[in-house]
């Protein structure tokens, strides 16, 4: 009796902090863009909590894409797709993967009740370790064939492949493995090229690792997320995460390209200038219309707050002690993409997808921290010149019904090379493909809309 009336206890206070929280008083677009509206914290005494319970996709239904524009499956069936990658000869590889079990630094009663938030956003399966590759082998936007093409592997994410090596970020360690093009299976044991946070019995709040090769092949990029919200768990913790690590594919040497970036997921290179990009995952609680998530470009050396600051010296006051020497050099972002809408996939357009110019395309995983709602999309942003300029277009939407309920969560985000955007949808367990619509020649202006986000 003592158990269940336990259990009922913990089942109220979910409902509770699901009930409670602020609601946003900005609208989103007041979130976003190159100077974002920064008003001062809210912290709930109770956090926000709203999500969208996973639901998946029903019958003949997709998403929605932009005027102009169409979207057709170019895979389903999958297992919590997440990370995708466009090898040269156009197949497409992608990580069926999920956290690793263990600790997720966050503990008590949050813990429990952050668990059962994200077990109704899909977001709590067990990870099917693999890597799969699709083929199109009749160009028709569709994977007609697909195989395992790597397995066995431990929270996959990251995929580069630099000659004839390819490269896969594990949640804990950089591994390598020789490749063939046109090869459809692996069977050679990968090698290890370095550790990477995460190993062994640490916290393991932020798992994924992005990857990113340079144009030489001499070094990779790999994105690492922080062990904690806001430094909560100790600094001791955060070592060689919340940053940008460059490791030496020779070596494996490893260090520290950029820093103070809570949750760095996607990153790509800018096609006119040559520089690093990232999509950033910012902090939590402090209320629905703080801290916006952003896309900026990443220098060398450089600190962007966290956890001491937020877009620039804008001080978190719940970070004790504080390092004024580090928060007066912090970085500003460039472009704020809304707070909370958790962007993830990040690809530049290098000419394409027809209908969209310069710029980047992002998939914004969604929130669970605001009220209302905030992303559940895939936007591009316009650049002029190497640089955004706004405002975001929205290319792909409709993961959310009008019940609330999550069909779909885009999170990676390619082009295949052919004139698509692939979008990894980890909830939907598919694949879509992005094209402009067949009555409109190549490079019509009228293809893509300038929707802003809601």
């Amino acid at each position: 009796m003592r158990t269940t009336g336990l259990l009922l206890a913990l089942l109220s206070l979910l409902a509770l902090l699901s009930a409670c929280g602020d609601n946003a008083r900005l609208s989103a677009q007041a979130g976003a863009g190159a100077d974002p509206q920064l008003p001062q914290p809210n912290p709930p005494l109770i956090p926000t909590v709203e999500i969208a319970p996973a639901v998946g996709w029903s019958g003949d239904v997709t998403p929605t894409p932009a005027a102009n524009m169409e979207v057709t499956a170019f895979a389903e069936g999958l297992d919590h797709p997440r990370w995708l990658y466009v090898l040269p000869n156009g197949d497409v590889l992608v990580a069926e993967t999920n956290a690793p079990p263990g600790k997720s630094g966050i503990d008590g009663i949050k813990g429990w009740v952050m668990k059962r938030v994200m077990k109704r956003a899909g977001a709590v399966t067990p990870s099917a370790n693999r890597i799969t590759l699709l083929r199109d082998t009749d160009g028709d936007g569709k994977a007609e064939f697909r195989s395992v093409f790597l397995q066995g592997l431990h929270s996959p994410f990251g995929m580069a492949l630099v000659g004839d090596t390819f490269y896969v970020a594990n949640a804990n360690a950089l591994l390598k493995v020789p490749y063939q093009s046109g090869e459809t299976t692996i069977t050679a044991t990968p090698t290890k090229v370095a550790d990477l946070p995460g190993k062994g019995d640490e916290l393991n709040h932020h798992w994924t690792k992005s990857l990113l090769a340079s144009a030489d092949g001499a070094h990779l990029y790999v994105g690492v997320g922080s062990n904690s919200n806001v430094a909560e768990n100790g600094m001791d913790v955060e070592h060689m995460r919340a940053a940008i690590l460059e490791v030496d594919t020779d070596t494996g040497a490893t260090r520290v390209f950029a820093s103070g970036l809570r949750n760095p997921v996607g990153l790509d290179w800018e096609p006119h200038t040559g520089a690093l990009w990232a999509v950033v995952n910012e902090r939590d609680e402090l209320g629905s219309d703080l801290v916006p998530d952003y896309l900026t470009s990443i220098r060398r050396g450089a600190f962007y707050g966290w956890p001491y600051s937020y877009y620039g010296q804008h001080i978190d006051e719940r970070v004790s002690p504080q390092k004024p020497e580090l928060v007066a050099v912090a970085v500003s972002p460039d472009f704020a993409l809304g707070a909370h809408v958790a962007p993830l996939g990040l690809a530049f357009n290098h000419g394409g997808v027809a209908g969209f110019g310069e710029g980047a395309f992002v998939g914004l995983h969604g929130s669970w921290n605001r009220r209302p709602l905030n992303g559940y999309e895939v936007v591009f942003v316009p650049f002029t010149d190497g640089r955004p300029t706004g405002p975001m277009q929205v290319v792909l939407s409709g993961f959310v019904d009008a019940n609330g309920n999550a069909r779909g969560r885009p999170v990676g985000v390619s082009l295949d090379g052919r004139g698509g955007l692939l979008v990894a949808d980890d909830v939907g367990n598919s694949v879509w493909r992005v094209t402009g619509a067949h009555d409109l020649p190549d490079g019509d202006p009228t293809r893509a809309s300038t929707v802003e986000p809601h």
